[in-house]
């Protein structure tokens, strides 16, 4: 996303540098200590040179200061929002999570442009600051090399390999399919022990391939020959997979509590959007085995879906600069 926006910058003439701070998830006082040093920092002007317009993606970096700020949030620190649990919070935690958003709430709600990566990041603004706030789709990555050909018998899941992506979900699933559809589960993460463990566990040798590490051109070609996407996260931001899946012209199945793929997936018609449950997914995934010309309608039905919100670069800079 961010590396993105600044290309698109340039192809419009004009000249962005991007700024990170160092982020240490795991430390309390880290992060704090991060959030009030942002909020002394004045962008107006940079090492000598004056800058025309600050556009800040994420926490804490929006809390720098200028004069003309633009927000496109990317994420707030969701361990203060809603993957915060009262319960098992330390004291020190409660006590950031009030911090942050009582600052996120001042901070944001006085900008005079608010804009969001997905609908889904929208909602949650309103839920927990009561700030409103407008979608702006921006497109994956190389989106003109995704492409469509004829499908093997493959379930195709690309993601970090981590709880909250759920893969654990399709490799339940495998285990009620009836028909011969393989899944293959791309890349690394902190849940790959776990996941081998599963497939052990459940004889799916055959059934799953948990592939690590695949080059872009594999996964282009995995997305244009699989028979469908499965992409059922718990309340994901956004999603480029369901995006990468409807440039493929490729069915996605999701779940009913995945976040930001309900925002693009329309049951029956480009997708399935399911409970999550390890049965339904199976019986969806059957179906698509079973009535392949009816899944590459879906697929269709989605690439015109995508086409038709009109998901471009152009009009994020258009937006985020002119508002």
């Amino acid at each position: 996303m961010t590396a993105g926006l600044k290309h698109a910058l340039a192809e419009s003439g004009h000249h962005a540098e991007i700024v990170f701070f160092p982020f240490n998830f795991s430390s309390v006082d880290h992060i704090a200590q991060l959030m009030d040093y942002c909020s002394t920092q004045n962008f107006e002007t940079v090492n000598g040179y004056l800058v025309d317009k600050l556009l800040v993606l994420q926490f804490p970096v929006y809390y720098v200061n200028h004069p003309d700020k633009t927000l496109w949030l990317m994420h707030q620190h969701r361990p203060a929002y809603d993957l915060y649990d009262p319960v098992c919070a330390s004291k020190a935690l409660a006590a950031l999570r009030k911090k942050i958003v009582d600052q996120d709430t001042r901070e944001l709600k006085n900008l005079p442009a608010v804009y969001t990566m997905c609908r889904n990041i929208s909602h949650r603004l309103h839920r927990f600051n009561q700030i409103a706030s407008r979608p702006l789709y921006h497109p994956p990555a190389h989106e003109d090399r995704f492409y469509c050909d004829a499908p093997y018998d493959v379930i195709f899941f690309p993601s970090r390999l981590e709880t909250l992506k759920r893969q654990d979900l399709l490799v339940r699933a495998m285990a009620h399919t009836r028909s011969p559809v393989t899944a293959v589960i791309a890349g690394e993460g902190g849940g790959r022990q776990h996941l081998q463990a599963l497939v052990r566990q459940l004889n799916l040798s055959r059934k799953v391939c948990l592939a690590g590490h695949i080059t872009e051109e594999e996964k282009y070609t995995l997305y244009a020959r699989s028979l469908g996407v499965f992409f059922g996260p718990r309340d994901e931001d956004y999603g480029y997979i369901t995006l990468e899946a409807m440039l493929s012209s490729k069915p996605v199945i999701t779940c009913t509590d995945s976040g930001g793929p309900l925002e693009f997936v329309k049951d029956g018609e480009t997708g399935f959007v399911v409970e999550p449950d390890p049965e339904r997914i199976a019986q969806k995934i059957d179906w698509l085995h079973a009535n392949k010309n009816k899944a590459k309608e879906m697929g269709q039905a989605g690439r015109q879906a995508y086409q038709e919100k009109n998901i471009n670069w152009n009009s994020v800079v258009d937006t985020l600069l002119h508002r």
